[in-house]
């Protein structure tokens, strides 16, 4: 079973995101991690592959910093290695074709990833894959399994949970799983280290107009800083913060 994972790198959630000249200075974010719910998806992998015997292909697409995220996974268990080397803006499309392209070359049986990005929160790319690939696809699910040539996964639903069962090719996109990330023991960093990272221009995937700049930045600002508190003492001003609540916070 060849077991495709899809991973985003972002910036870490402590990372200081800074402004300059109407656009994010990435040159400037201290650390860049791999997006929280990819995590659950490549841990998910990993059980599976082990359940399975299966290989572990980790995907990913952007620039060249992605390849240490790459070697983080091997550090874990990831078999092989896929970089879809790409610099500047891409819509989500574009990034749906190429990952579904590099799918499709490795004759991938089940795909798992994270339920949206921490960045961008567009949660596209999963139900994106699975339509170009004509897949099964299964949002929100906390795990996955592979019981008599079925895949069963579980998430939540209006009554609790739910299972729900797919045949044949499938895509899974992840919440908070049952298991975090599991750390990189010492042998598998100094193995990963010398894992192959295959690197794929989009030229290479046969897609036409893949170079075309289909996204136009205009500019990025920072969000508005929040106004300052409001502090009110002794009972007198309860008339006034009770009309606050109702008037200005509408939540009375």
């Amino acid at each position: 079973m060849n077991i495709a994972v899809l991973l985003k790198q972002v910036p870490d959630t402590t990372a200081k995101i800074n402004v300059s000249n109407g656009k994010v200075d990435e040159n400037s974010v201290s650390k860049w991690s791999m997006s929280p719910y990819d995590e659950y998806a490549l841990e998910s992998g990993l059980q599976m592959k082990e359940a399975t015997g299966g290989v572990l292909i980790a995907i990913a697409c952007g620039p060249e910093r992605n390849k240490k995220m790459l070697t983080d996974a091997a550090a874990v268990g990831a078999d092989t290695l896929i970089h879809i080397s790409v610099d500047g803006i891409l819509d989500s499309i574009q990034v749906q074709n190429f990952l579904a392209a590099v799918i499709k070359n490795n004759e991938v049986d089940v795909v798992l990833c994270g339920k949206q990005a921490a960045d961008t929160n567009a949660g596209s790319t999963g139900p994106g894959v699975a339509e170009i690939l004509d897949a099964a696809c299964v949002t929100m699910v906390s795990e996955v399994s592979f019981i008599e040539n079925k895949f069963i996964s579980v998430r939540p639903s209006i009554s609790g949970t739910e299972k729900v069962s797919t045949n044949g090719l499938s895509v899974f996109t992840f919440d908070k799983g049952v298991s975090e990330l599991r750390r990189p023991n010492v042998r598998g960093i100094m193995m990963a280290k010398k894992k192959v990272i295959e690197t794929i221009k989009p030229e290479n995937l046969g897609l036409e107009g893949s170079d075309s700049e289909r996204v136009l930045l205009k500019a990025q600002n920072s969000p508005p800083e929040k106004e300052p508190g409001q502090i009110f003492e002794g009972v007198g001003e309860i008339p006034t913060i009770i009309s606050k609540l109702r008037n200005e916070a509408n939540v009375i």
